[in-house]
Formats: structure tokens, C-alpha cells, sequence
């Protein structure tokens, strides 16, 4: 009989848990027993192990089926199931390599080092008005940004003379260092991973390569664009450090509230008040559209408060797409103020005309309330 603990037992799971609580108890415990955080104790480096044997039969499904079924001799030599048992096998890189930034706030890396590192991404905010995403614009900005040094085109070094290779890694940016039973490479503490040193820096840019101008570039605003879209122009931001590839330049743009229109996607929406007269005989009037043009809106009698009326098209363009949004129209009654006598007079006498047959709505709703304290008296 076998006498290693199970599976289960070292991860601290239960037999039902999913994929997730399995990664994530296995990143707990790999984090908590590393002989790294350990030093000196064979025992959490034999814990470790063990956690990780665990974890790469448990996060294999077929695996994990054998195990549940047949325990540990499902992995035993002759057992048809794989042989050799788990151990550290190439599925080791794999399960480790999301922990490695948790344990020591860097991901692996590979391959050689250099001394070329990309610039810097800028950001800039640009401000356009609703008229402006719609039309679509051509804009010209100013933005001081890092360039390559002319000086020493880039190298840091001053003219005539070289970068040389850095004595403590070679020149490949990273040193090697044993971590337990596994390497690790790390950023050269010399050449901070360029693997490069100066000796004689270049007096206009001390050597960084690059030195900070003003530029004006072109930027293409396309119809349709939403207040938060970026726009990205590749290999505009800053130089890169010592003839490194430059980072890009986002540009976010914002818009600005609009006079008469509130945008919702590709749809724009306006509120426009009516009298009470036009409201209850009917009417039209004139609105501005998006375009710089203008649309009538017919009113039908009877219209209440808070209607919406739909002009198709006379929306936003969708961005990248051919199709347009709608324009909606939404009528608000307003209430007479500042009247005269006769002005009340009138009212007052319309009001005494008036039945349930041409304020329905009012009227309904009085009724319902009527009866509701009715019945509440009789109970």
C-alpha cells in the first residue's frame, strides 16, 4: 500500500473542487513553502514537491480520473497509467510560471538582454465638439517628446566611440542565479539589463540617447467616434532608450456637452417644450439636426407629456460602419405661468367644461383613488 498523502489532503481541498480552487489553493501553499522563503529547511522544500506532485495530476482531468479511482498505483511503474509518477516533468514550467511574479514580483524571462529598450507610450487628451465626431476632422497637435539624439544618433556614446559589453554579465543584460533546484535569470545589477556600458557619454543627451523636442503630428478623427475613444499612432511617443524602437503615442478624446443634443450611442436625443395649447390641438415646429440642416416635427392633438418622436437617420455615424443613428425628439408640456386675470379667468372656465372625457388620465386616476379610501373605510 502506498504511503504517500493524498492528493487532496496536500493541496487542502476537497474531492469536488473545481479547477479554480485547486490553482488557487496550489498557488497558496507554492507560495508559503518556496525554499526560497524557506532557507536552510529541507522540509519545505520536500512540501513543496509534494504540493506540486499534487497539482499536476489534480489539474489534468484525465489524470485526476485515474487518481480518483485507482489512488496513487494509478501512477506507479508497470501501472499502464503513464509510469514514473508525475515528479517534475516538463508540465512543471507550466504549473510554476504563474506563481513566479507572486513570489518574486518578476515574470521569467528569456532570451539575451541589450541595451535597446523601447520608449515610453505617451497620452494625450484631445477635446472635440459633437459636430466634430460626426464630420469626422483633421487635427494638428504640438506635444514636446523625447527623440533620438542627432549627436550620437542614438547610441549615448559620444561621437566616435562605442557602447562596450558589460563586464559583470557580458553583455547578455541578465545574470543567472541558483534558487533552490531551478535557476533564475536577473536583471544585471551593472548595466541595470542593457548589457551595455558607456564610458564616454554623449555631452547633448548624457548618454541616455535621446534627447526632448516639439513635435507636430496629424491626427485623423473619424466620423463616429465616442466620447473615451482612443485613437493609437504607432512609434509616435518617446524614443527609445540608446536607439531603442520609440513607444506610441494615445490619443483620448473627450466631447464636449452639446447645446441641444445628449448622445446615446449612435442615437441623439432632444428635449424640446411645447405649450399646453399646441399639446392639446396640435401643431409643428422646427428643430436643428446634426448635420446643420433643420426637420419639422409634427405635434398630433392630444399629445401628452414626455412623448418621444423618431427622425430615422439623423443620427451619429456609426464608427467604422456605414450605418447611422436615429434622432429622437422628446416634447415636454410646460405649465403657463405669470398669468393675467383674464388669462386665469379663461382657464378656470375650461375647467369647469372640462370632464373626464378629455383629461382621461386624470380622471382614472381620481376614481381609483376615490374607491381605495372607500373600501379602506368599510373594512
Amino acid at each position: 500500500m502506498s504511503t504517500k498523502r493524498c492528493y487532496y489532503e496536500t493541496l487542502e481541498v476537497e474531492r469536488d473542487a473545481d479547477d479554480n480552487r485547486l490553482k488557487a489553493a496550489f498557488r497558496k501553499l507554492a507560495m508559503k513553502w518556496h525554499p526560497d522563503r524557506n532557507p536552510g529547511d529541507a522540509a519545505s522544500e520536500i512540501r513543496f514537491k509534494e504540493i506540486n506532485e499534487a497539482y499536476e495530476v489534480l489539474k489534468d482531468s484525465d489524470k485526476r480520473a485515474a487518481y480518483d479511482r485507482y489512488g496513487h498505483a494509478a501512477f506507479e511503474q508497470g501501472s499502464g497509467f503513464g509510469g514514473g509518477g508525475p515528479g517534475f516533468g516538463a508540465g512543471f514550467a507550466s504549473s510554476f510560471s504563474d506563481i513566479f511574479e507572486d513570489l518574486f514580483g518578476m515574470a521569467a524571462q528569456r532570451g539575451r538582454g541589450g541595451g535597446r529598450e523601447r520608449g515610453a507610450d505617451l497620452r494625450y487628451n484631445m477635446e472635440i465638439t459633437l459636430e466634430e465626431a460626426y464630420l469626422g476632422k483633421t487635427a494638428k497637435i504640438e506635444i514636446p517628446v523625447s527623440v533620438t539624439c542627432e549627436s550620437c544618433s542614438g547610441t549615448g556614446a559620444r561621437a566616435g566611440t562605442k557602447p562596450k559589453n558589460c563586464s559583470t554579465c557580458g553583455g547578455a543584460g541578465r545574470i543567472r542565479q541558483a534558487q533552490g533546484f531551478f535557476t533564475l535569470e536577473r536583471t544585471c545589477p551593472g548595466c541595470q539589463g542593457r548589457g551595455q556600458m558607456i564610458e564616454d557619454a554623449c555631452q547633448s543627451c548624457s548618454g541616455s540617447g535621446r534627447v526632448t523636442r516639439e513635435r507636430t503630428l496629424s491626427v485623423n478623427i473619424p466620423q463616429g467616434v465616442e466620447d473615451g475613444t482612443r485613437i493609437r499612432l504607432a512609434g509616435e511617443g518617446e524614443a527609445g532608450f540608446r536607439g531603442g524602437p520609440a513607444g506610441d503615442l494615445y490619443i483620448f478624446l473627450s466631447l464636449t456637452a452639446h447645446e441641444f443634443f445628449q448622445r446615446d450611442g449612435a442615437d441623439l436625443h432632444c428635449r424640446v417644450p411645447i405649450s399646453m395649447v399646441t399639446a392639446a390641438l396640435g401643431g409643428e415646429f422646427e428643430v436643428p439636426t446634426i448635420d446643420k440642416g433643420k426637420t419639422k416635427v409634427k405635434i398630433p392633438a392630444g399629445t401628452q407629456t414626455a412623448r418621444r418622436f423618431r427622425i430615422a437617420s439623423k443620427g451619429m455615424p456609426v464608427l467604422r460602419s456605414r450605418q447611422t443613428g436615429d434622432m429622437y425628439v422628446q416634447v415636454v408640456i410646460e405649465t403657463p405661468q405669470n398669468l393675467t386675470k383674464r388669462q386665469q379667468e379663461l382657464l378656470t372656465e375650461f375647467e369647469k367644461l372640462s370632464s373626464g372625457a378629455t383629461q382621461p388620465e386624470s380622471s382614472g386616476f381620481f376614481t381609483k383613488v376615490k374607491d381605495f379610501f372607500a373600501t379602506r373605510a368599510s373594512s
